[in-house]
């Protein structure tokens, strides 16, 4: 679908936020999209068995977005279908114990993807150019370093099979209020709700600056980043998921022969 080619941020582009809408529908209604949604998940499930059985490659779909974003949200509708065995979902949370005593990247090395495994992240590597700058947690110097250790990283994986999908939910700061808000008036959700939640969003322009740049200088050709407008859930799920399928389907997978002449096989 050639409009989702406006979400791909172009290497070497200076990204501001403030032209992407995040209540953007890209021409698009919704009760197609969800029929279309569909569609893509049951696509996936079958290139993910693909992936599995040629066990060459691997996927790493990187999601990362302000609270309330829905990164969970995206788990759970696009990536219904895949096979359990086959998939995980690392969510990163503040580096404690073992993980801290190691640099930046240590734990996410761990949490890689097996060949023939689809990876999720719940927040990244990228929180480390994210969280770590907004709060001051290191040296500038030091934060300011990682963009480029970050896109080494990135080409080092790609380069050994692994194709990288990163996905930064674009939500509006109306609509986070108004997520919040629901998580607080639904007793399903309120166990979702943190103080800190309200902190944080009283850092919203430092992040979105801190966003920018990260966009900006780490989206490459071999790891390209996609703004993906997230206020309206629909949207945000046809996105990811026709993307996911269409990344999927050009790696041209091939299934495994077999090893024998099946003809010469005799079940009794």
């Amino acid at each position: 679908m050639n409009n989702l080619k406006v979400l791909q941020v172009r290497p070497g582009a200076r990204v501001i936020l403030g032209d992407f809408d995040p209540a953007d529908t890209l021409g698009w209604e919704k009760p197609e999209s969800q029929d279309v949604v569909e569609s893509n998940c049951q696509r996936l499930s079958a290139l993910h068995e693909q992936l599995w059985a040629e066990n060459r490659r691997s996927i790493l779909i990187v999601l990362q977005g302000m609270d309330t974003s829905g990164k969970d949200g995206t788990i759970r509708t696009v990536l219904h279908g895949v096979n359990p065995q086959g998939c995980t979902v690392t969510s990163f949370k503040t580096p404690a114990g073992e993980e801290a005593d190691h640099m930046y990247l240590w734990r996410i090395a761990r949490a890689l993807p097996a060949r023939g495994d689809i990876g999720i992240f719940n927040r990244s590597h990228y929180d480390d150019v994210l969280i770590v700058r907004v709060h001051n947690l290191v040296p500038e110097p030091e934060w300011r370093a990682r963009y480029d250790q970050i896109n080494a990283f990135e080409k080092l994986l790609t380069d050994n099979g692994t194709t990288i999908l990163k996905f930064f939910l674009h939500i509006s700061k109306d609509e986070q209020k108004q997520r919040l808000q629901d998580r607080l008036d639904d007793p399903t959700k309120a166990w979702k709700f943190s103080e800190v939640d309200i902190a944080e969003r009283k850092l919203w322009p430092r992040y979105m600056e801190a966003y920018e740049e990260a966009l900006s200088r780490c989206s490459t050709a071999h790891a390209p980043w996609h703004i993906i407008p997230a206020d309206r859930k629909w949207v945000r799920n046809r996105a990811i998921s026709t993307i996911l399928v269409e990344a999927m389907e050009k790696l041209d997978m091939k299934w495994p022969r077999l090893t024998v002449d099946p003809k010469k096989i005799v079940i009794e």
